[in-house]
C-alpha cells in the first residue's frame, strides 16, 4: 500500500513540474561562478528536478547499502549466539571430576573451620 501512495505522489509530482515547465518556455539568464548563459526555462526546470531526484535517489542508496550491512553483521551475530546457546556447557571445574574419578554431585562436602576471626575465640 505505501509503494501505491508513493507512485501516486510521485506522478502527481512529475505532473505539476511538466505543466509548470510547459507554460515557462521563455529564456532565462543562468548564471554560474565562472560566466552566465541562456537557457530557456522548461530546461531550467527539469533540469533542477532531475538534479534533486538524482541527489535524493543517491542518499536513499547509500542509506539501504549500509542498513543492508548492518542486517547481515547482525544475521552473522545473531547465528554465533544461537550456535553458542546450543553447545553444551561445561562443568566449571572439569579436572576435579576427572581427578577423583567420582561424579562431582556426588563428592561429600568438606566441613570448614570457621570463616570469620571474630568466630574464634582464644580465651574460652
Amino acid at each position: 500500500m505505501k509503494q501505491q501512495w508513493t507512485l501516486i505522489f510521485a506522478l502527481v509530482f512529475a505532473l505539476i513540474i511538466a505543466v509548470f515547465s510547459v507554460v515557462n518556455v521563455e529564456s532565462v539568464p543562468v548564471d554560474y561562478v565562472f560566466g552566465t548563459a541562456q537557457f530557456p526555462l522548461i530546461m531550467v526546470i527539469l533540469g533542477s528536478a532531475l538534479a534533486g531526484g538524482l541527489t535524493a535517489a543517491l542518499f536513499g542508496t547509500i542509506r539501504i547499502v549500509r542498513q543492508s550491512r548492518q542486517i547481515r553483521a547482525l544475521q552473522k551475530e545473531l547465528q554465533a549466539l544461537k550456535a553458542a546457546a546450543q553447545e553444551p556447557e561445561l562443568p566449571s571445574d572439569p579436572t576435579a571430576a576427572v581427578s577423583s574419578g567420582a561424579n562431582p554431585a556426588e563428592a561429600p562436602q568438606q566441613e570448614t573451620g570457621p570463616q570469620n576471626v571474630t568466630d574464634q575465640n582464644p580465651r574460652e
